[in-house]
């Protein structure tokens, strides 16, 4: 049991981890608290559940009731991810844009941006989803 915690942990902060990496590297500015953001390449959430997938299924089998459950959360949390997450961003982006086009006196009553980047292309889930499996399977190849 605790070979599949500390699987989908190290898919999962590790993907984290290297985005933050990365987007700091980019950005040229490391901040501390971008290492929380949503959205973004690659896919956290998609490598936390489909490492925490592929562990179960190799430990437990393909067959266990385990593995089904994770099987199917997993699908719902990257279904989120691309769906319902980038349709909150898409809104975000729309009324931070309305609330420009405000006047002054009214602009001010809305200091706070929303966020526009909560959610994942498919394939920024599909890149996560890659690490994930890959991590669980060379974890289990040869680590466990």
């Amino acid at each position: 049991m605790p070979q599949i915690i500390i699987t989908a942990l190290t898919a999962g902060l590790g993907t984290q981890f290297f985005k933050f990496v990365r987007r700091s590297w980019r950005d040229k500015r490391f901040e501390w608290r971008r290492l929380n953001t949503y959205g973004g390449m690659p896919s956290a959430h998609t490598a936390f559940v489909s490492s925490l997938t592929t562990a179960i299924g190799i430990q437990e089998g393909i067959d266990s009731p385990s593995f089904a459950i994770a099987f199917i959360l997993s699908g719902i949390i990257v279904r989120d991810a691309i769906g319902f997450r980038r349709y909150l961003g898409n809104h975000g982006h729309i009324l931070n844009k309305l609330v420009q086009s405000l006047p002054e006196q009214l602009r001010s009553q809305f200091p706070q941006r929303l966020q526009e980047r909560i959610g994942h292309t498919p394939t920024e889930a599909m890149v996560g989803g890659i690490i994930g499996i890959i991590v669980a399977v060379l974890y289990y190849t040869l680590v466990f």
